[in-house]
């Protein structure tokens, strides 16, 4: 279990992606100390990653319960 959470973290890590439409870099790169583009970037990163940890929560409920 802790290798999973390893591996998903380090995958997931607001660092390593880079998560932005053509239509907002477009936007934000026009900016001066990109501090906006940042910002979005993150929120961006968080909006996308809850799906992800709620259908990994409801896949490891239904293997628990199948294993038993």
């Amino acid at each position: 279990m802790k290798k999973y959470l390893l591996t998903f973290c380090v995958i997931y890590s607001p660092e390593i992606l880079n998560a932005q439409c053509s239509m907002c870099r477009a936007v934000l790169e026009s900016e001066k100390g990109m501090s906006t583009a940042k910002g979005i970037n993150d929120g961006i990163l968080y909006l996308m990653s809850v799906p992800y940890i709620l259908v990994f929560i409801v896949g490891y409920m239904v293997y628990r319960t199948y294993k038993k």
